[in-house]
């Protein structure tokens, strides 16, 4: 039997209860594989996910900005603020209540804003009942103790301080979520996700242009507005809901007078969708990715968020009428049948008064200076896998790197704190995969598809990149703290069955 039929066999007499219990991490590493699976065509269908359709969200409400944490320190240098993760209920459509995890009460969880040189204490409350929990601090420099892996979880009913500094040239887009061993997509998909934005001291972006931040989640509402549990296919390719959210809203809309310029932070927090986006009618500049502001602006017709990623951008509104940001069509590979339709999702809208707006300083035509990394002193390679093992009553995926699936017992790799090192980042699997690494930002120097080298648009700090499937990503990248860091596939079921790594970071 040819490995895609064999695999659409699997699909269709295994979707059970008993199969989904089989799909889980623990043990993966030891289980006899079938690696390099070949999915053939990834033309889609239109699934949506199987409750697409059940529940109607209303949409075209102003868009509401994310609450800000309070800061309790009242002195100059220090945010000190409290977290809580615990149950709630949201109203995502009339008449249903939907019962979610948050983080104080909301979700997306409340905005924190600090500034470069502050120092950060925050204290996490785990209020969810029977699991640990954890805070990851997405791509922020901070000590391997404060990072929040899964190697050190805050369990039910307990407290922990985090405690950080962020050091001078870190201000940047950056996210929280948790990272709990074996339950972080599920805690993530049910609701926990903030923003984090370090502001610079001296930002070089006019005040004028605003700050508005965007969170992109993607809900999935079964007919009574509950949130139904990850199915087979959620496993093998990450969960995609049936309504794309910003700031928690369906479609919502901002006003803007004509001749408007406005900067928009946009984070990718869903589990695994990948956002190819575009504003229909309106100039885009990047001015920023994960880590902070590039050198120069640069101009862009579109961009793919992939999940975990984030993006700055100045948007110039200079026509009247409403503008949509929306999306366009991604193959980013698929297991099986129901490859959602992604394409023309209107995710925002902008109405463009006939009144102009206040005229505005122009942008800098440089940012900030980013020094390329020098000449690595090692040089390694990862290579993503997948795996499918069968047998007469349940079905196993794998998602590996270098032949293993993650073991929280094992490190993979062992560094040394200041040294730049070149990773080789080698997608031999069937989908694309997000490759986040912990406690640092990398450069992306080139990448590499059917014997074709290129090179990135532009020089920027990144801590998630894309791995095309059949694509080779390489990286330069350098751990200035010591400690155990994670490396791992944002697809959140991806790292859940296998897909993550540690490198021990040492003085």
């Amino acid at each position: 039997m040819h490995r895609r039929e064999f695999l659409a066999a699997g699909l269709a007499t295994l979707v059970s209860s008993k199969a989904l219990a089989q799909m889980k991490m623990d043990g993966m590493s030891n289980m006899d594989s079938m690696p390099g699976m070949d999915m053939g065509d990834h033309a889609g269908h239109d699934m949506g996910a199987m409750s697409k359709g059940a529940v109607t969200l209303p949409e075209g409400e102003a868009l509401r900005e994310l609450s800000l944490l309070a800061n309790e320190a009242g002195q100059t240098g220090l945010f000190k603020a409290r977290l809580t993760a615990a149950p709630a209920t949201m109203r995502f459509a009339e008449g249903k209540d939907t019962p979610i995890l948050a983080y104080n009460g909301t979700s997306p969880g409340p905005l924190i804003q600090a500034f470069e040189g502050d120092r950060v204490e925050i204290t996490f409350t785990n209020r969810i009942e029977g699991e640990a929990s954890t805070i990851h601090w997405h791509g922020m420099p901070v000590p391997a103790d404060q990072d929040g892996n899964p190697m050190d979880p805050v369990a039910a009913g307990a407290d922990r301080v985090y405690a950080f500094e962020l050091p001078e040239g870190s201000a940047g887009s950056y996210w929280y979520h948790p990272h709990p061993h074996g339950k972080t997509a599920e805690q993530v998909y049910r609701g926990l996700a903030g923003a984090f934005v370090v502001k610079a001291k001296a930002d070089p972006v006019p005040a004028e242009y605003g700050d508005t931040v965007l969170v992109f989640t993607d809900l999935r509402l079964a007919a009574d507005g509950s949130l139904p549990d990850n199915n087979m296919t959620d496993l093998m390719n990450g969960r995609v809901g049936d309504h794309v959210l910003v700031n928690g809203q369906k479609n919502p809309r901002l006003s803007v007078g004509m001749g408007a310029k406005r900067r928009f932070r946009l984070y990718n927090a869903t589990n695994a969708r990948f956002l190819r986006l575009t504003f229909d009618g309106a100039a885009m500049t990047i001015i920023g990715t994960d880590g902070g502001l590039l050198a120069a602006p640069v101009a862009a017709n579109e961009i793919l968020l992939s999940p975990a990623e984030r993006l700055e951008l100045i948007v110039s509104f200079e026509k009247s009428g409403p503008i949509t940001l929306y999306t366009l069509d991604y193959d980013r590979g698929w297991m099986g049948a129901g490859r959602p339709a992604d394409a023309g999702l209107t995710l925002l809208t902008v109405d463009v008064s006939d009144n102009p707006a206040e005229p505005v300083p122009p942008l800098p035509e440089r940012l900030r200076p980013i020094a390329p990394f020098g000449a690595p002193s090692v040089s390694r390679r990862l290579v993503f896998t997948e795996t499918m093992t069968m047998t007469a009553t349940d079905m196993q995926m794998g998602f590996l790197i270098n032949g293993k699936a993650f073991d929280m017992n094992r490190v993979d790799i062992v560094a040394k704190a200041g040294q730049t090192e070149l990773w080789e980042v080698v997608n031999q699997a069937d989908m694309d995969h997000p490759f986040h690494v912990h406690g640092t930002q990398f450069q992306v120097v080139e990448y590499e598809r059917n014997g074709k080298v290129s090179k990135p648009a532009y020089l920027a700090w990144k801590d998630t990149i894309n791995v095309a499937r059949g694509e080779t990503v390489r990286l330069l990248l350098r751990q200035e703290r010591p400690g155990q860091r994670m490396y791992h596939c944002h697809i959140l079921e991806h790292e859940q069955l296998g897909m993550m790594g540690i490198v021990d970071v040492q003085a």
